[in-house]
Protein backbone atom coordinates (compact mmCIF):
# COMPACT_ATOMS: atom_id res chain seq x y z
CA UNK A 1 0.00 0.00 0.00
CA UNK A 2 2.10 3.53 -1.31
CA UNK A 3 1.59 5.80 2.20
CA UNK A 4 3.73 7.75 0.09
CA UNK A 5 0.95 9.73 -1.90
CA UNK A 6 0.08 11.78 1.06
CA UNK A 7 -3.56 13.09 1.48
CA UNK A 8 -3.60 16.69 1.93
CA UNK A 9 -6.17 18.15 4.32
CA UNK A 10 -6.28 21.50 2.50
CA UNK A 11 -7.33 19.14 -0.50
CA UNK A 12 -9.29 17.35 1.47
CA UNK A 13 -12.50 19.51 -0.45
CA UNK A 14 -12.59 17.34 -3.36
CA UNK A 15 -16.35 16.27 -3.73
CA UNK A 16 -15.12 12.10 -3.06
CA UNK A 17 -13.47 12.43 0.42
CA UNK A 18 -15.38 15.18 1.28
CA UNK A 19 -18.61 12.70 0.46
CA UNK A 20 -16.77 9.98 2.72
CA UNK A 21 -15.72 12.48 5.59
CA UNK A 22 -18.39 14.65 6.00
CA UNK A 23 -21.80 13.05 6.43
CA UNK A 24 -25.37 14.49 7.70
CA UNK A 25 -24.10 15.39 11.77
CA UNK A 26 -20.71 13.77 11.35
CA UNK A 27 -18.01 14.60 13.36
CA UNK A 28 -15.17 12.69 11.38
CA UNK A 29 -13.30 15.33 10.02
CA UNK A 30 -13.06 16.95 13.30
CA UNK A 31 -11.81 13.91 14.83
CA UNK A 32 -9.23 13.48 12.25
CA UNK A 33 -8.27 17.74 12.42
CA UNK A 34 -8.26 17.42 16.15
CA UNK A 35 -6.07 14.26 16.43
CA UNK A 36 -3.60 15.46 13.71
CA UNK A 37 -3.21 19.08 15.73
CA UNK A 38 -2.77 17.35 18.97
CA UNK A 39 -0.43 14.83 17.87
CA UNK A 40 2.54 16.07 20.18
CA UNK A 41 0.64 16.15 23.35
CA UNK A 42 -1.75 13.57 25.04
CA UNK A 43 -4.52 15.11 24.28
CA UNK A 44 -4.17 12.86 20.82
CA UNK A 45 -5.02 9.88 22.46
CA UNK A 46 -8.39 11.44 23.42
CA UNK A 47 -9.42 10.94 19.60
CA UNK A 48 -6.92 8.41 18.20
CA UNK A 49 -9.47 5.08 17.85
CA UNK A 50 -12.10 7.39 15.83
CA UNK A 51 -9.58 9.04 13.66
CA UNK A 52 -8.07 5.32 13.19
CA UNK A 53 -11.26 4.22 12.35
CA UNK A 54 -12.14 7.03 9.76
CA UNK A 55 -8.40 6.98 8.78
CA UNK A 56 -9.05 2.87 7.45
CA UNK A 57 -12.63 4.08 5.60
CA UNK A 58 -10.08 6.70 3.61
CA UNK A 59 -7.88 3.94 2.79
CA UNK A 60 -10.48 1.55 1.44
CA UNK A 61 -11.45 4.18 -0.44
CA UNK A 62 -8.18 4.97 -1.91
CA UNK A 63 -7.14 1.26 -2.28
CA UNK A 64 -10.30 -0.95 -2.84
CA UNK A 65 -8.37 -4.25 -4.13
CA UNK A 66 -6.24 -4.11 -0.94
CA UNK A 67 -7.77 -5.02 2.68
CA UNK A 68 -7.14 -2.62 5.19
CA UNK A 69 -7.09 -3.54 9.13
CA UNK A 70 -7.22 -1.27 11.65
CA UNK A 71 -3.49 -1.45 12.47
CA UNK A 72 -2.31 -0.67 8.83
CA UNK A 73 -4.71 2.67 9.19
CA UNK A 74 -2.89 3.27 12.47
CA UNK A 75 0.58 2.69 10.68
CA UNK A 76 -0.95 4.91 7.98
CA UNK A 77 -1.69 7.70 10.53
CA UNK A 78 1.68 7.35 12.51
CA UNK A 79 3.53 7.09 8.99
CA UNK A 80 2.15 10.52 8.31
CA UNK A 81 -0.41 9.50 5.92
CA UNK A 82 -2.39 13.04 6.15
CA UNK A 83 0.17 16.38 4.84
CA UNK A 84 -1.23 18.79 7.24
CA UNK A 85 -0.68 22.15 5.49
CA UNK A 86 0.25 25.87 6.10
CA UNK A 87 -1.86 27.69 8.38
CA UNK A 88 -1.28 31.28 9.48
CA UNK A 89 -2.22 30.20 12.99
CA UNK A 90 -0.58 26.94 13.83
CA UNK A 91 -0.59 25.58 17.77
CA UNK A 92 1.48 26.21 20.00
CA UNK A 93 4.62 23.47 20.49
CA UNK A 94 5.23 23.92 24.48
CA UNK A 95 1.86 25.54 25.51
CA UNK A 96 1.04 26.96 29.05
CA UNK A 97 -2.28 26.11 29.68
CA UNK A 98 -5.34 24.34 27.29
CA UNK A 99 -8.35 25.53 26.49
CA UNK A 100 -11.37 24.81 24.31
CA UNK A 101 -13.45 26.80 22.40
CA UNK A 102 -17.74 26.23 22.67
CA UNK A 103 -19.73 28.65 19.75
CA UNK A 104 -16.12 29.17 18.35
CA UNK A 105 -17.72 31.16 15.18
CA UNK A 106 -14.33 31.98 13.29
CA UNK A 107 -11.82 32.02 16.03
CA UNK A 108 -11.74 35.10 18.33
CA UNK A 109 -11.30 33.26 21.08
CA UNK A 110 -8.49 31.25 20.18
CA UNK A 111 -6.93 33.73 18.58
CA UNK A 112 -6.63 35.65 22.00
CA UNK A 113 -6.07 32.57 24.21
CA UNK A 114 -3.52 31.30 21.96
CA UNK A 115 -1.88 34.64 21.86
CA UNK A 116 -1.46 34.13 25.29
CA UNK A 117 0.07 30.76 25.61
CA UNK A 118 -2.56 28.67 24.93
CA UNK A 119 -3.31 25.33 23.68
CA UNK A 120 -7.16 24.38 22.19
CA UNK A 121 -7.75 21.31 23.12
CA UNK A 122 -11.63 21.12 21.55
CA UNK A 123 -13.62 23.62 19.08
CA UNK A 124 -17.28 23.52 18.18
CA UNK A 125 -19.25 25.42 15.66
CA UNK A 126 -22.26 24.26 13.63
CA UNK A 127 -21.99 26.94 10.94
CA UNK A 128 -20.52 25.43 8.12
CA UNK A 129 -18.97 28.57 6.29
CA UNK A 130 -17.54 29.54 9.54
CA UNK A 131 -16.12 26.02 10.17
CA UNK A 132 -14.49 26.82 6.49
CA UNK A 133 -13.13 29.89 7.73
CA UNK A 134 -11.79 28.03 10.93
CA UNK A 135 -9.99 24.77 9.41
CA UNK A 136 -8.71 27.52 7.16
CA UNK A 137 -6.76 29.55 9.95
CA UNK A 138 -6.21 27.40 12.51
CA UNK A 139 -5.90 23.78 10.64
CA UNK A 140 -8.92 21.92 12.59
CA UNK A 141 -12.42 21.72 11.39
CA UNK A 142 -14.84 22.63 14.53
CA UNK A 143 -17.10 19.93 16.13
CA UNK A 144 -20.59 20.51 14.61
CA UNK A 145 -23.85 20.60 17.24
CA UNK A 146 -22.63 20.21 20.83
CA UNK A 147 -26.43 19.76 22.26
CA UNK A 148 -25.79 16.16 21.08
CA UNK A 149 -24.17 13.36 23.22
CA UNK A 150 -22.04 12.36 20.46
CA UNK A 151 -19.97 15.69 20.32
CA UNK A 152 -19.62 16.51 24.33
CA UNK A 153 -18.35 12.95 24.48
CA UNK A 154 -15.26 14.30 22.22
CA UNK A 155 -14.22 17.00 24.94
CA UNK A 156 -11.00 16.03 26.79
CA UNK A 157 -10.42 16.23 30.43
CA UNK A 158 -7.87 18.10 32.54
CA UNK A 159 -8.35 21.89 30.20
CA UNK A 160 -8.01 24.61 32.47
CA UNK A 161 -10.35 27.51 30.92
CA UNK A 162 -13.60 27.11 28.88
CA UNK A 163 -14.71 29.70 26.33
CA UNK A 164 -17.80 30.03 25.26
CA UNK A 165 -19.93 32.84 23.33
CA UNK A 166 -23.05 31.47 24.01
CA UNK A 167 -26.38 32.64 22.41
CA UNK A 168 -28.91 34.76 24.89
CA UNK A 169 -32.22 32.19 24.80
CA UNK A 170 -34.55 32.80 27.52
CA UNK A 171 -35.30 30.29 30.19
CA UNK A 172 -38.33 28.76 31.74
CA UNK A 173 -37.62 29.59 35.60
CA UNK A 174 -40.18 26.87 36.19
CA UNK A 175 -38.67 27.30 39.85
CA UNK A 176 -38.61 30.86 42.17
CA UNK A 177 -34.79 30.55 42.11
CA UNK A 178 -34.03 29.97 38.93
CA UNK A 179 -31.35 27.22 38.50
CA UNK A 180 -29.91 24.20 36.17
CA UNK A 181 -33.29 22.73 35.67
CA UNK A 182 -34.85 26.14 34.18
CA UNK A 183 -31.99 26.30 32.02
CA UNK A 184 -32.68 22.35 30.36
CA UNK A 185 -33.43 22.97 26.15
CA UNK A 186 -31.11 26.24 25.52
CA UNK A 187 -27.55 26.37 24.99
CA UNK A 188 -26.64 27.59 28.06
CA UNK A 189 -28.11 24.57 29.65
CA UNK A 190 -25.11 22.77 27.03
CA UNK A 191 -22.01 25.11 28.86
CA UNK A 192 -23.53 24.55 32.25
CA UNK A 193 -23.24 20.63 31.78
CA UNK A 194 -19.91 20.64 30.30
CA UNK A 195 -18.57 22.98 33.51
CA UNK A 196 -20.24 20.13 35.80
CA UNK A 197 -18.60 17.58 33.83
CA UNK A 198 -15.12 18.92 33.44
CA UNK A 199 -14.41 20.82 36.35
CA UNK A 200 -11.98 23.73 34.67
CA UNK A 201 -10.07 25.59 36.68
CA UNK A 202 -11.80 29.31 34.96
CA UNK A 203 -14.57 29.64 32.77
CA UNK A 204 -14.76 33.24 30.25
CA UNK A 205 -18.49 33.85 28.99
CA UNK A 206 -18.97 36.45 26.56
CA UNK A 207 -22.67 37.33 25.38
CA UNK A 208 -24.49 40.77 23.80
CA UNK A 209 -25.41 43.65 26.17
CA UNK A 210 -28.81 42.68 26.47
CA UNK A 211 -28.39 39.62 28.18
CA UNK A 212 -28.52 41.74 31.39
CA UNK A 213 -32.01 43.01 30.97
CA UNK A 214 -33.36 40.32 28.85
CA UNK A 215 -36.27 39.13 30.02
CA UNK A 216 -36.21 41.47 32.70
CA UNK A 217 -33.35 40.12 34.19
CA UNK A 218 -34.29 36.41 34.92
CA UNK A 219 -31.86 35.31 32.07
CA UNK A 220 -28.84 36.99 34.16
CA UNK A 221 -30.05 35.80 37.48
CA UNK A 222 -30.53 32.33 36.22
CA UNK A 223 -27.43 32.18 34.57
CA UNK A 224 -25.25 33.37 37.75
CA UNK A 225 -27.50 31.37 40.42
CA UNK A 226 -26.13 27.91 37.68
CA UNK A 227 -22.70 28.91 37.96
CA UNK A 228 -22.29 30.57 41.61
CA UNK A 229 -25.16 27.85 43.64
CA UNK A 230 -25.55 25.03 41.04
CA UNK A 231 -21.90 24.41 39.97
CA UNK A 232 -19.74 26.32 43.04
CA UNK A 233 -18.11 28.70 40.96
CA UNK A 234 -17.14 32.27 42.51
CA UNK A 235 -18.51 34.58 39.76
CA UNK A 236 -18.08 38.22 40.22
CA UNK A 237 -20.57 41.32 39.11
CA UNK A 238 -20.51 40.94 35.01
CA UNK A 239 -18.71 43.49 33.23
CA UNK A 240 -19.74 45.38 29.78
CA UNK A 241 -16.87 45.57 27.99
CA UNK A 242 -16.06 47.83 25.27
CA UNK A 243 -13.92 47.33 21.86
CA UNK A 244 -12.64 51.06 22.00
CA UNK A 245 -11.32 51.06 24.88
CA UNK A 246 -8.70 47.76 23.90
CA UNK A 247 -7.23 49.55 20.54
CA UNK A 248 -9.76 48.99 17.85
CA UNK A 249 -12.15 51.57 16.60
CA UNK A 250 -15.21 50.43 17.31
CA UNK A 251 -17.94 51.03 20.04
CA UNK A 252 -19.24 47.49 20.90
CA UNK A 253 -20.23 46.68 24.21
CA UNK A 254 -20.22 42.99 25.57
CA UNK A 255 -20.88 41.19 28.46
CA UNK A 256 -18.31 39.33 29.71
CA UNK A 257 -18.76 36.86 32.48
CA UNK A 258 -15.75 35.26 34.36
CA UNK A 259 -15.76 32.38 36.87
CA UNK A 260 -13.27 30.27 39.29
CA UNK A 261 -13.44 26.67 39.75
CA UNK A 262 -13.46 26.58 44.27
CA UNK A 263 -10.77 24.38 44.20
CA UNK A 264 -8.92 27.38 42.88
CA UNK A 265 -9.32 29.56 45.84
CA UNK A 266 -9.47 32.43 44.05
CA UNK A 267 -12.33 34.77 45.43
CA UNK A 268 -11.17 38.21 44.05
CA UNK A 269 -10.96 39.43 39.95
CA UNK A 270 -10.71 42.94 38.35
CA UNK A 271 -11.17 43.29 34.82
CA UNK A 272 -8.98 45.15 32.78
CA UNK A 273 -8.19 48.32 32.27
CA UNK A 274 -8.69 50.79 29.42
CA UNK A 275 -5.67 51.08 27.15
CA UNK A 276 -4.56 54.44 27.10
CA UNK A 277 -4.90 54.41 22.83
CA UNK A 278 -6.73 56.38 20.59
CA UNK A 279 -7.50 54.62 17.46
CA UNK A 280 -9.75 56.20 14.56
CA UNK A 281 -11.40 54.44 11.34
CA UNK A 282 -8.31 55.19 9.69
CA UNK A 283 -5.84 53.02 11.28
CA UNK A 284 -7.86 50.13 9.87
CA UNK A 285 -8.89 51.59 6.39
CA UNK A 286 -7.90 49.78 3.28
CA UNK A 287 -4.59 50.80 1.78
CA UNK A 288 -5.68 50.93 -1.24
CA UNK A 289 -9.04 52.48 -3.51
CA UNK A 290 -11.33 49.25 -2.81
CA UNK A 291 -12.85 47.57 -5.92
CA UNK A 292 -15.68 49.76 -7.29
CA UNK A 293 -18.46 47.12 -5.79
CA UNK A 294 -18.65 48.43 -2.28
CA UNK A 295 -19.46 51.88 -3.44
CA UNK A 296 -23.10 52.88 -3.44
CA UNK A 297 -25.59 53.95 -6.05
CA UNK A 298 -27.35 57.13 -5.89
CA UNK A 299 -30.62 55.16 -6.31
CA UNK A 300 -29.61 53.23 -3.19
CA UNK A 301 -28.28 56.49 -1.12
CA UNK A 302 -31.67 57.87 -1.82
CA UNK A 303 -33.17 54.95 -0.41
CA UNK A 304 -31.38 54.90 2.67
CA UNK A 305 -32.05 59.50 2.90
CA UNK A 306 -35.64 58.19 2.27
CA UNK A 307 -35.53 55.82 5.13
CA UNK A 308 -33.53 57.54 7.83
CA UNK A 309 -36.00 61.31 6.73
CA UNK A 310 -38.96 58.80 7.86
CA UNK A 311 -37.26 57.60 10.91
CA UNK A 312 -36.34 61.07 12.03
CA UNK A 313 -40.29 61.75 11.58
CA UNK A 314 -41.57 59.55 13.91
CA UNK A 315 -38.43 61.14 16.42
CA UNK A 316 -36.29 57.76 15.69
CA UNK A 317 -32.68 57.66 15.34
CA UNK A 318 -32.72 55.04 13.60
CA UNK A 319 -30.66 55.19 10.06
CA UNK A 320 -27.83 55.21 7.74
CA UNK A 321 -24.38 56.63 9.33
CA UNK A 322 -21.27 57.66 7.50
CA UNK A 323 -18.03 57.25 9.61
CA UNK A 324 -14.74 59.84 9.38
CA UNK A 325 -11.81 58.77 9.16
CA UNK A 326 -11.22 60.36 12.61
CA UNK A 327 -14.05 58.86 14.17
CA UNK A 328 -15.05 54.93 15.28
CA UNK A 329 -17.58 52.63 13.90
CA UNK A 330 -20.98 51.81 15.38
CA UNK A 331 -20.91 47.97 16.15
CA UNK A 332 -20.25 45.78 12.84
CA UNK A 333 -23.49 43.64 13.49
CA UNK A 334 -25.68 40.77 11.09
CA UNK A 335 -28.61 41.59 8.95
CA UNK A 336 -30.87 45.15 9.92
CA UNK A 337 -28.67 48.01 9.09
CA UNK A 338 -25.32 46.51 9.85
CA UNK A 339 -23.76 47.49 7.11
CA UNK A 340 -25.25 50.90 6.38
CA UNK A 341 -24.91 51.74 10.03
CA UNK A 342 -20.70 51.78 9.05
CA UNK A 343 -20.49 53.33 5.73
CA UNK A 344 -17.59 55.62 4.93
CA UNK A 345 -16.33 57.99 2.79
CA UNK A 346 -13.34 57.25 -0.11
CA UNK A 347 -12.77 59.72 -2.29
CA UNK A 348 -9.90 57.76 -4.01
CA UNK A 349 -12.26 55.95 -6.74
CA UNK A 350 -11.63 56.68 -10.07
CA UNK A 351 -13.51 54.12 -11.84
CA UNK A 352 -17.08 54.76 -11.65
CA UNK A 353 -18.17 51.59 -14.20
CA UNK A 354 -20.75 49.42 -12.41
CA UNK A 355 -19.13 45.90 -12.15
CA UNK A 356 -22.38 45.04 -10.31
CA UNK A 357 -26.16 45.04 -11.06
CA UNK A 358 -27.70 48.20 -9.95
CA UNK A 359 -30.12 50.65 -10.31
CA UNK A 360 -28.58 54.45 -10.80
CA UNK A 361 -24.92 55.04 -11.24
CA UNK A 362 -21.99 54.74 -8.55
CA UNK A 363 -22.13 57.80 -6.16
CA UNK A 364 -19.31 60.56 -6.81
CA UNK A 365 -19.42 61.70 -3.70
CA UNK A 366 -16.80 58.34 -1.93
CA UNK A 367 -19.65 56.72 -0.46
CA UNK A 368 -18.65 53.12 0.02
CA UNK A 369 -19.49 50.25 2.83
CA UNK A 370 -16.73 49.44 4.59
CA UNK A 371 -14.90 45.52 3.75
CA UNK A 372 -14.93 42.61 5.10
CA UNK A 373 -11.04 42.86 5.74
CA UNK A 374 -11.94 47.19 7.79
CA UNK A 375 -14.51 44.94 9.40
CA UNK A 376 -11.91 41.92 10.53
CA UNK A 377 -9.67 44.62 11.11
CA UNK A 378 -12.40 46.46 13.70
CA UNK A 379 -12.64 43.35 15.61
CA UNK A 380 -8.68 42.63 16.00
CA UNK A 381 -7.91 40.28 13.37
CA UNK A 382 -4.57 40.55 12.20
CA UNK A 383 -4.51 41.01 8.59
CA UNK A 384 -2.52 37.64 7.97
CA UNK A 385 -5.92 35.96 9.03
CA UNK A 386 -7.32 34.54 6.00
CA UNK A 387 -10.86 35.08 4.78
CA UNK A 388 -11.97 32.50 2.36
CA UNK A 389 -15.07 33.05 2.02
CA UNK A 390 -17.70 35.20 0.01
CA UNK A 391 -18.33 38.71 0.85
CA UNK A 392 -21.94 38.06 2.65
CA UNK A 393 -20.73 35.11 5.04
CA UNK A 394 -17.72 37.06 5.87
CA UNK A 395 -19.58 40.04 7.13
CA UNK A 396 -21.98 37.55 8.71
CA UNK A 397 -18.84 36.08 10.81
CA UNK A 398 -16.65 39.05 11.71
CA UNK A 399 -20.47 41.05 12.30
CA UNK A 400 -20.92 37.54 14.94
CA UNK A 401 -17.55 37.48 16.38
CA UNK A 402 -15.89 39.07 19.49
CA UNK A 403 -13.53 41.26 20.05
CA UNK A 404 -10.10 39.84 20.19
CA UNK A 405 -8.39 42.28 22.24
CA UNK A 406 -10.68 42.65 24.63
CA UNK A 407 -11.13 39.36 24.81
CA UNK A 408 -7.48 39.19 25.14
CA UNK A 409 -6.89 41.24 27.78
CA UNK A 410 -9.90 39.95 29.72
CA UNK A 411 -7.99 36.52 29.46
CA UNK A 412 -4.90 37.64 30.65
CA UNK A 413 -6.31 39.04 34.00
CA UNK A 414 -7.99 35.62 34.13
CA UNK A 415 -4.47 33.89 33.28
CA UNK A 416 -2.12 35.66 35.91
CA UNK A 417 -4.23 34.03 38.68
CA UNK A 418 -5.06 30.44 37.52
CA UNK A 419 -1.14 29.98 35.87
CA UNK A 420 0.01 30.49 39.70
CA UNK A 421 -1.61 27.90 41.15
CA UNK A 422 0.08 24.07 40.80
Amino acid sequence: MNFKEKISLENIDNKQLRKLLIEADSNKEAVLTHFLFNSKNGISQFYKEDAIAFTKEILEYKFPEEEVTLQVAEEALQYGLFDTFQIPFPPLEKPKFKFIDLFAGIGGFRLALQNLGGKCVFTCEWDKEAKRTYKANFGETPFGDITKEETKSYIPDGFDVLCAGFPCQAFSIAGKRGGFEDTRGTLFFDVAEIIKRKQPKAIFLENVKGLRNHDKGKTLTTILNVLREDLGYFVPEPQIVNAKDFGVPQNRERIYIVGFHPSTGINEFTYPKPMDKEVTFSDVKEENVPPTKYYLSTQYIQTLENHKARHESKGNGFGYAIIPDDGISNAIVVGGMGRERNLVYDHRITDFTPTTHIKGTVNREGIRKMTPREWARLQGFPDNYLIPVADASAYKQFGNSVAVPAIQATAKEILKLILKIK
